[in-house]
């Protein structure tokens, strides 16, 4: 081959190898480009911008992951309602790729709500001992244990469901056997504290395990989902053995006194201060309140309170003991008005009446809302001479919810990518994302939602892609949500202004009065004393049927509305109120009315 052939066929093949390495770094753009970045989704039923209803969803493409299921107790305007859950429409509709729910601690917060859901979707349950123990009694209650699938870990277990890998991480809060959840997804580690606090010295159990989320900080981590119920709060939670020396102070205080103590049912370590106070100063221990009693033989049964034997008696024995030989333990903390310690307060009780020879110790902080309830249940209890202690005055209580300083050090120690403030109201959500900003995040990697919100994150970004249904479900003694803002508003307006209702039998063929119109008044005013009002009322009532008469195409529905837009406009002009009117007209008996 001579020189010009040579360099012609050089050029050819360089041309080739041009081409191949120029299609060949095509392909791997492309591949880079075509590259999609794994993400989650995470929604929220509950536990933002409230205090309880804590329910979490995490979703993959083919997976659901729940974790807490949660009610919430109903606030001042919802009259009558027993309890709030959450809305499980969402769960329903993808019911199918529900793997299973995750429980972090056995608070009605966390758990109230698992029995609604499980009628719904019956899905394997995870958690500790006591946890399950706690959900186990409560399924028995709605007969659904037989059927319900529970599953018992441990702290330092791993379990897989669908293409999460949930590791559960030990911790402290005001019930044993808290956790943590570190979640394994396609996308990354998401760290999901639960309810939580660092107590290094806590009256039972072990600290809690930093060493954890310290190697998943340096294993890395995408997301932290973090309790911002104290984020208010400078500084650190009070240990739990902080409170030991306040109890021992308080029974010497007490002398020939009865005891009684509220506290939260599910604080079981509190009640074994308790019991254990008591057992020192050689006083027997009653419990009074069902959850309490529920509560305490579960825990006693597993092992999470040790009692001596012959320290317990029944509440129907304490007739048999003096005063100074005794401790009550019951619920009421909160001042709830159907609780064992309301009832008491208020003569009402049946077993259990107090008075000037009583010590009650209040060993609860009021939860938000519940300040007017509690400050009620006080005054009345030094009313009937009981000498009582409460919060501000001893330190009779520790939160079980991290403060500030504990809020930073799990943030240094998990260094996540991204962060979701949960579990408080907004104002707390808010403060919890400043001292995430403060720490160095950046304001774009922080997430501060409202339930109903849908959260996409990869590694990328952070971002809301939708909402789902997530309205408040009100539980009304057996009925699940057939409760709505209707019948609330008609119950705040029966409560405001009282209830007017007008009967009267018409002849329509002969267009007369056969009977009435009476008048029947609740709750506006009291009809003995204004019969003056009432007869000047009956007076209207029968001009405006007369009027209706009149009219050529008078008939039943014309005559409802006429009088009910009559009798409405004369109570208002004579009293400035607006009570609930219902007419009640019927016919004779020879005339039925078609309504």
């Amino acid at each position: 081959m001579n020189k010009p052939e040579k360099e012609k066929t050089f050029k050819l093949v360089k041309s080739n190898i041009n081409s191949l390495n120029k299609s060949y770094r095509y392909r791997i753009s492309d591949k880079k480009i075509s590259k999609k970045l794994e993400s989650v989704k995470i929604s929220f039923l509950g536990g933002l911008n409230q205090i309880g209803k804590n329910i979490t969803i995490f979703e993959t493409e083919n997976d659901i992951l729940i974790v807490d299921c949660g009610m919430a107790f109903p606030d001042g305007e919802m009259l009558g309602i027993d309890l709030v859950i959450p809305d499980f429409t969402y769960l329903v509709t993808n019911k199918s790729k529900v793997r299973g729910l995750v429980i972090t601690h056995g608070h009605e917060d966390h758990i109230g709500a698992i029995p609604y859901l499980v009628k719904k979707i019956n899905i394997p349950i995870y958690g500790t001992k006591l946890t399950i123990g706690l959900i186990s009694s409560k399924l028995r209650e709605h007969k659904l244990l037989r059927t319900s699938k529970l599953c018992t870990v441990a702290a330092g277990d791993n379990v897989k469901l669908g293409s999460f890998n949930i590791e559960f991480i030990h911790t402290n809060h005001s019930i044993p056997d808290a956790v943590s959840l570190a979640l394994k997804t396609p996308a990354g580690t998401i760290i999901h504290t639960g309810d939580f606090k660092i107590d290094l010295t806590p009256s039972k159990n072990k600290p809690i395990d930093l060493a954890k989320f310290a190697k998943l900080g340096e294993e890395g981590v995408l997301a932290l989902l973090s309790d911002s119920t104290n984020a208010e709060r400078p500084g650190y939670t009070n240990t739990e053995k902080s409170i030991d020396k306040s109890f021992y102070q308080l029974f010497f205080q007490a002398k020939n006194k009865r005891i009684i103590v509220a506290s939260f049912a599910s604080n079981l370590g509190r009640i074994q201060q308790v019991i254990e106070c008591a057992k020192s100063f050689n006083r027997k221990v009653a419990f009074s309140g069902r959850s309490m009693v529920n509560n305490v033989e579960i825990a006693i049964k597993l092992g999470y309170i040790i009692v001596p034997e012959g320290l317990i008696i029944d509440i129907d024995e304490i007739s048999k003991y003096s005063y100074e030989k005794l401790v009550i333990i019951t619920t009421g903390s909160q001042g709830e008005p159907m609780s064992a310690l309301h009832r008491m307060a208020f003569s009402e009780h049946r077993k259990i009446s107090i008075g000037k020879n009583d010590f009650i110790i209040i060993s609860a902080t009021p939860i938000p809302g519940n300040e007017k309830m509690v400050i009620s249940l006080v005054n009345e209890m030094m009313k009937l001479g009981c000498e009582v202690i409460y919060e501000s005055m001893y330190e009779v209580h520790v939160s079980g919810h991290a403060c500030q300083e504990e809020l930073k050090i799990i943030q240094a120690l998990v260094k996540p990518k991204f962060f979701i403030p949960v579990h408080g109201e907004y104002k707390n959500l808010k403060r919890h994302a400043k001292i995430a900003r403060d720490m160095g995040m950046p304001e774009e990697n922080i997430y501060v939602g409202e339930t109903g919100d849908v959260v996409e994150l990869n590694e990328q970004r952070i971002s809301k892609v939708g909402v789902i249904p997530s309205a408040l479900v009100m539980i009304d003694g057996i009925g699940v949500g057939d409760v709505g803002s209707v019948v609330l508003k008609d119950r705040k307006h029966l409560g405001q202004d009282g209830l007017i209702i007008m009967v009267v039998t018409l002849d329509f063929k002969n267009k007369e009065i056969i009977s009435g119109p009476d008048i029947i008044s609740r709750g506006f005013v009291y009809v003995k004393e204004s019969e003056v009002l009432m007869n000047e009322a009956r007076k209207m009532i029968m001009k405006s049927i007369v009027d209706c008469f009149s009219q050529k195409d008078a008939e039943w529905t014309l005559i409802k509305t006429k009088v009910r837009d009559d009798i409405y406009k004369f109570f208002y002009d004579k009293t400035k109120r607006n009570p609930l009117i219902l007419p009640i007209i019927m016919g004779a008996k020879h005339q039925p009315i078609k309504v």
